[in-house]
């Protein structure tokens, strides 16, 4: 069976808003440490902390920021005084991205509501004083636009089991695509690529999944550096699509049809109505998965042994226990 962390001894580098971590760097001297990142995640991901307020050059503790002006291009300035701290956080960001790259991230958790850091839903106040809640924080807006293949998610939103896994599959996803990468993307590398992420790429969208294959198709055809960079970002759209219950039966079908006919009756009538009683929501993913994988290990199935699909990420994250 494929291990998601088999691949390189390379570290998953994901990037956390320096209060989820649980560093005190609020405005207020306090942290906002978040459970799910520094005790579930932390043995898999090596984690880069980031306050850019602080790293900015603001103490803590300090008086509050907030957005005003524009919803598309807000400022970002003192709560109180209303003195405009922009200029000085862009420059900080520049820099600050610059090196970000070199780090190779395949992950960022930001922190909601920020107006540095918040992910969206943001309060900006416009020229009356009121607030409405569709803006950006100035740093996640750099850091999507620098990194548009990047996987991006608030704290918030990683309370919900399907966003979630969808984050985390995606950072492990993006970790073994920059692995290729590194490795020297031929055509039949990137093929090979492909196959093995089948599967996963059908549950998230297998419109993407489609339109990769006529990609790799047309790739003698297309310049080598042109077919990576557009793969790259077909790839990295499937994996922002959430895998639903409907796609994951489907692939659920498809998987078993490989070996299906070789079953016993008494073995065919409990993974059919294994793969019903998920389609009905009374199970979840991991327990057909689990009993797929047994029948591929057992019967050796070769197409399905590497497919990732069958364990995109650790299994001790627990992550498909819950979708």
């Amino acid at each position: 069976m494929a291990e998601p962390l088999a691949a390189t001894a390379r570290p998953i580098r994901v990037g956390a808003s320096a209060c989820l971590l649980g560093s005190h760097v609020r405005y207020d001297g306090g942290h906002k440490r978040e459970r799910f990142l520094t005790e579930i995640l932390a043995p898999y991901f090596e984690f880069v902390p980031v306050c850019p307020e602080v790293e900015s050059g603001l103490p803590v503790p300090r008086p509050t920021l907030r957005l005003v002006g524009e919803q598309g291009a807000p400022r970002i300035v003192f709560g109180e005084s209303g003195e405009d701290y922009t200029p000085q956080l862009e420059a900080w960001a520049r820099g600050k991205l610059a090196a970000l790259e070199r780090l190779e991230l395949c992950g960022f958790v930001l922190k909601s509501d920020s107006p540095s850091c918040g992910m969206e839903r943001v309060k900006v106040y416009g020229e009356r004083g009121l607030p409405s809640s569709k803006g950006r924080g100035r740093f996640a807006a750099a850091l999507m636009a620098h990194f548009p293949l990047l996987p991006v998610e608030e704290e918030g939103r990683l309370n919900d089991a399907k966003l979630r896994e969808t984050f985390v599959e995606s950072v492990f996803a993006y970790w073994r695509w920059r692995n290729l990468l590194e490795e020297g993307p031929s055509l039949a590398r990137l093929v090979e690529f492909h196959r093995i992420h089948k599967y996963v790429l059908l549950a998230h969208s297998p419109e993407h999944h489609a339109a990769l294959g006529r990609l790799i198709a047309a790739g003698k055809r297309l310049g080598r550096a042109e077919l990576v960079e557009r793969y790259g970002v077909g790839l990295m759209a499937a994996m922002r699509e959430n895998a639903s219950r409907r796609r994951h039966f489907n692939v659920l079908q498809q998987l078993s049809g490989y070996f299906r006919d070789e079953l016993d009756t008494a073995s065919r009538d409990e993974l059919r109505q294994t793969l019903h009683d998920y389609r009905a929501g009374l199970v979840p993913l991991l327990v057909p998965l689990t009993l797929i994988r047994h029948h591929v290990r057992v019967r050796d199935v070769a197409y399905l042994c590497d497919q990732v699909y069958l364990e995109p990420h650790p299994k001790e994250l627990m992550l498909r226990n819950h979708v």
